[in-house]
């Protein structure tokens, strides 16, 4: 039987789709992109997860679905593409898994469904409260109730809350979706300027000189920002423990690295890597300061994340001296 990834050109479903071909598994990716991938065991249906007609020729014959894909976005013009994807997208693939009798169905939520900015208590474990805060976050609410709904039926089903990940040779790139402006002065003004965050524009633009430089977010009390951020390898493992796992079915959990990133401390240990000064900013707001528990999935699976903060940032170190090469 074959195992459906969606979202198989994006960095954890890629990197999923490989892993489980190294398995032997026959593989079939769902993207609005393709791959490019050849292997004689992998195939691929290029279309959109709402689309009834592409859903079923990608779920039929399928025994398991990682159903990974997402659009990501937090700009208030981009919510309708968010419901169409990431809501009626898995509406529509449950039902296409339904009527081909697909046996497993592996959901890739968020640990946005939580109020990761401002939780009712610390490490988040997967009792808390639901609230979004981002329509992001709801609609990967709404895809877990869609999921349970899809299991009172006989779905065997497991929700994985995701951390935010990153590729290791992402963090000290500046062009990166995420570590861009996370961590350097001038990508992180081109986002706020994006989300019209004028307040946090100008207190970005005050120690801006022009030249490029890392930088320190703080909230509006000088507290340094502070995350999880965890390795797609250790996404990879984590999602095929539990698909491994007969004791995941039904289960919810959150998957992610176990210590969360201070960004202190990280932004430090950047600039001895790049050699980049340190802009420091304190920004309007409580600003980003969160950690969330992996221990349910640890203690289910014996699943460990192997690629830590710290180990993440020597592929980083590396990747960015090659850079500079070239």
């Amino acid at each position: 039987m074959t195992i459906l990834v969606t979202g198989s050109a994006g960095r954890i479903g890629g990197r999923l789709v490989e892993t489980l071909l190294a398995r032997g598994a026959r593989v079939r990716g769902f993207d609005l992109r393709p791959s490019g991938r050849a292997h004689a065991a992998y195939e691929e249906v290029v279309g959109a997860f709402a689309d009834v007609e592409a859903a079923a020729t990608a779920t039929a014959g399928v025994a398991t679905i990682f159903h990974l894909g997402a659009f990501m976005s937090w700009l208030a013009a981009d919510q309708a593409k968010l419901f169409a994807a990431n809501v009626e997208g898995t509406r529509v693939l449950l039902e296409a898994a339904g009527r081909a009798g697909a046996r497993r169905f592996i959901f890739a939520s968020s640990g946005e469904v939580y109020p990761e900015n401002v939780p009712a208590y610390l490490p988040i474990d997967e009792s808390h409260p639901l609230q979004p805060r981002s329509a992001y976050g709801l609609t990967k609410l709404i895809g877990e109730e869609m999921t349970r709904w899809a299991a009172r039926s006989g779905l065997a089903t497991t929700i994985l809350r995701f951390s935010h990940t990153q590729e290791a040779t992402e963090l000290l790139d500046p062009d990166s979706f995420f570590s861009g402006p996370r961590f350097f002065l001038q990508p992180r003004i081109r986002q706020q300027e994006a989300f019209g965050a004028h307040a946090a524009v100008a207190a970005l633009r005050a120690v801006d000189d022009g030249t490029p430089a890392l930088v320190l977010a703080r909230n509006a009390r000088g507290r340094p920002f502070r995350m999880h951020i965890t390795d797609a390898r250790d996404m990879v493992s984590g999602l095929l423990a539990a698909h491994d796992s007969a004791a995941t079915i039904g289960e919810t959990y959150n998957l992610g690295a176990t210590e969360p990133v201070d960004f202190e401390a990280a932004l430090a240990r950047m600039a001895e890597i790049t050699g980049l000064p340190v802009r420091t900013v304190d920004l309007p707001g409580d600003g980003v300061w969160y950690e969330t528990s992996n221990r349910k999935l640890r203690e289910a699976t014996g699943w460990a994340p192997a690629w830590p903060f710290a180990r993440m940032l020597e592929d980083a170190a590396d990747a960015w001296r090659a850079r500079r090469r070239s």
